[in-house]
């Protein structure tokens, strides 16, 4: 099949899309935090407004995202992440260069530009549609290597301005960007884009028809949910480690630790794949990442306990991005990879650049940190019940049972969770509800031919036992008799 086979991946790419990631990741991103007091005190602009334009800057890498998702999938990544990287230098220097806040405003809007160009979504789409079927083995090694961004580009920050100022440590990063992802991406991505393998015997509804269809709008807001809950208690950990009595460095320790436990659950993601199935997977991680909020909620301490617990949030959190990365793979096949993930994602990346602000506007609150944390695993618990719920319906083929009756099929293994198989299920409903189904099986020769619930005779198709739908007549069937014979 076209894409997977290893003629059709370059060798380079995934290395090259390792050290990119981690170059792009620590400039644009992880960097600013370390910059941020110093850009204040030396400008003299508030810690909000200056935080302001980091935070529109990730606005519109979400909405950019979703064109440049669509270009994706027809050019593939060389022009795309090439560009982006071109784009991310220029913001940086337009940044350090900006004289006034609306100068400085407009240079991270272009970098937000080049976030969405160069970071994980554009390098997911690149390796899914070369490694397939293998591709969650090389989007693991990504996030490991991506998961190293802050470890290694904030203490090279933190060093760059001791001496520099922040203007001059903002030039000397470009200058790193300049000779790192953008000479990578534009040799090391410039490969053949295969075409998107098709399924045999199935038919794909099309982008359009998946992206407004009931099962993507329900997951798309359960990652929303579950996204603006992640960000808010990354960045409200440390308040709540304070108010219980830890100092502010054991507090930063809560969250690097976590940090080591997001690298911990990405290795354990391939695992978790193989022994689950799509729907119980994507449930079962969303309602662990709302049980270790509510854990965070309820445990007084001692900081050890809390700390333990930091680190198993982490490790949802880990796996959450690995989650999202396969989500549209898992349910649909590589085909409009590029703008389904962008749409899927968008909503919840602009959740994740507005939740430290929800969370600070909400001042102080009865009760303290430890109330809105028992808000923020609520709001993971519906969104887990709304990633069951997104597993129901067809778009082409809804199933109208109930939902009791849907999970028992499931159970049974009457939903198709692989959209490259052949053999499918009477029901024409796949595992996660995106791709209709044929109603055929791969039939031996010389047997009849099942369609719509009749043989090839016209004799009606009989219940099957174990909820898979309508199955061919038995051998004895006086039709079947005559076409072996």
């Amino acid at each position: 099949m076209t894409g997977s086979g290893d003629r059709s991946r370059p060798r380079a790419a995934l290395p090259a899309l390792c050290a990119t990631q981690i170059t792009g990741w620590g400039i644009l991103y992880y960097a600013f935090p370390v910059l941020l007091p110093h850009i204040t005190a030396d400008t003299g602009r508030s810690t909000p407004a200056t935080t302001a334009a980091f935070s529109a800057a990730l606005l519109v890498s979400a909405l950019a995202g979703i064109p440049i998702g669509r270009i994706l999938d027809r050019i593939g990544p060389h022009i795309v992440m090439t560009t982006g990287s071109l784009i991310g230098v220029a913001a940086l220097i337009a940044a350090a260069l900006a004289p006034n806040l609306p100068v400085f405003l407009a240079a991270w809007l272009l970098a937000g530009t080049a976030m969405a160009a160069t970071f994980y979504q554009p390098a997911f789409a690149a390796l899914t549609r070369w490694h397939q079927p293998d591709h969650v083995r090389a989007l693991t090694t990504l996030t490991l290597a991506g998961g190293l961004a802050s470890t290694v580009f904030a203490p090279i920050t933190a060093a760059l301005a001791e001496h520099l100022s922040w203007r001059g440590t903002y030039l000397a990063l470009a200058a790193i960007l300049a000779v790192t992802a953008l000479p990578l991406h534009a040799v090391a991505l410039c490969h053949p884009w295969p075409p998107p393998p098709r399924a045999a015997g199935s038919a794909a509804p099309g982008e359009a028809s998946t992206a407004r269809s009931r099962p993507f709008i329900l997951l798309a807001t359960a990652f929303t949910l579950s996204g603006f809950a992640m960000y808010a208690v990354v960045f409200n950990i440390v308040p709540l480690l304070t108010e219980r009595g830890s100092s502010p460095t054991t507090a930063a320790w809560a969250l690097g630790l976590g940090g080591l436990g997001q690298t911990l659950g990405r290795t354990l993601y391939a695992a978790l794949a193989r022994r689950t199935t799509v729907t119980i997977r994507t449930t079962a991680i969303i309602a662990a990442g709302g049980a270790t909020t509510a854990l965070l909620a309820a445990v007084p301490g001692p900081a050890a306990l809390l700390i333990a617990i930091a680190v198993l949030a982490g490790t949802v959190r880990g796996n959450l991005t690995l989650l999202q990365a396969t989500a549209v793979t898992d349910r649909r096949g590589t085909t409009a990879y590029g703008r389904l993930t962008a749409l899927l994602t968008a909503p919840a990346t602009v959740a994740g650049a507005l939740a430290p602000w929800a969370t600070a506007a909400l001042g102080p609150r009865p009760g303290g940190t430890p109330v809105m944390f028992a808000f923020l695993a609520v709001a993971s618990g519906a969104a887990a019940v709304l990633a069951l719920a997104s597993a129901g319906t067809n778009v082409a083929n809804s199933d109208r049972r109930p939902m009791t009756a849907r999970l028992l099929q499931f159970r049974r293994g009457g939903w198709r969770s692989d959209p490259t198989r052949t053999a499918t299920t009477g029901t024409g409903v796949s595992a996660a509800g995106w791709q209709p189904t044929a109603r055929t099986r791969r039939r031996a020769p010389g047997t009849t031919r099942q369609v719509a619930g009749q043989t090839s005779r016209g004799a009606p198709a009989q219940p099957s036992s174990s909820g898979e739908g309508p199955r061919r007549t038995s051998a004895a069937s006086p039709a079947v008799s005559r076409s072996r014979r």
